[in-house]
């Protein structure tokens, strides 16, 4: 079964809206994993807008599951976090700091390697890493001469394509991660999955380790509780 990773961001950005500590982060997170989360997610950026440093060093040492921190590397304190917390997974996306939400992948090709020296200095730590990727067999081919042990496949493509044309839109995802798979690599993704599109996703996609999902999973809690909303998107990573 693919494990759900919740990304636990937009309970902060509510959070930081008024101040304080409502709604409790903590809480929350406890609370996703015991009700079957596999994971937990945090996208710290420079700015704090959502996700705090603090947060991060907090978290660790209440998270029982899998600890995946995305962000990039460029940002030298992001990479002293990273080495700090030790958490169960890392993975690099390249965002910038005024970026409303991540929405590219890696060029894993020019940016070979700088990708080696990052990525073998979180393995040195024990850290599992992972890249933020588009689905093209170019910069999959070239993730797997970065050293990473996994890549993040970016699904907002994928999404936005879904309901137009779902054969389409997925077509270039299976490639993608079949090429990852024959290239011994790990496949998570990420971005806009939802209760909507996301079985379709992983019953092509079978190898699929983790999703990660944050928005539309905080936005449905809203509307079914947190609770029933983890089980049902469980329920569709259920081959």
């Amino acid at each position: 079964m693919t494990k759900l990773s919740v990304n636990v961001n937009k309970i902060a950005t509510l959070r930081n809206a008024r101040g304080g500590n409502i709604p409790n982060l903590i809480e929350h997170v406890i609370n996703i994993e015991k009700f079957g989360a596999q994971g937990i997610t945090v996208h710290p950026r420079p700015d704090e807008r959502h996700i705090t440093y603090q947060d991060v060093y907090d978290l660790k040492k209440v998270i029982t599951t899998e600890f995946n921190i995305e962000g990039n590397p460029k940002v030298e304190k992001f990479v002293k976090l990273v080495l700090d917390v030790k958490p169960t997974q890392v993975t690099l996306v390249p965002d910038n700091e005024n970026q409303l939400t991540s929405d590219h992948g890696w060029d894993t090709i020019a940016e070979k390697e700088y990708l080696q020296s990052v990525i073998a200095q979180f393995k040195e730590h024990g850290i599992r890493t992972s890249i933020f990727v588009d689905p093209d067999i170019r910069m999959v081919e070239g993730a797997a001469q970065t050293g990473t042990d996994r890549i993040e496949l970016y699904t907002e493509s994928y999404a936005k394509n879904f309901i137009s044309d779902k054969e389409l839109a997925i077509k270039s995802f299976v490639e993608a991660a079949k090429k990852a798979k024959a290239l011994g690599l790990g496949i998570n993704a990420g971005h806009d999955l939802n209760l909507e599109n996301l079985a379709y996703f992983q019953q092509n996609i079978p190898y699929l380790k983790e999703v990660s999902i944050g928005h539309a999973l905080i936005s449905d809690a809203l509307t079914y509780g947190m609770h029933k909303t983890v089980q049902l998107y469980l329920e569709q990573l259920k081959n």
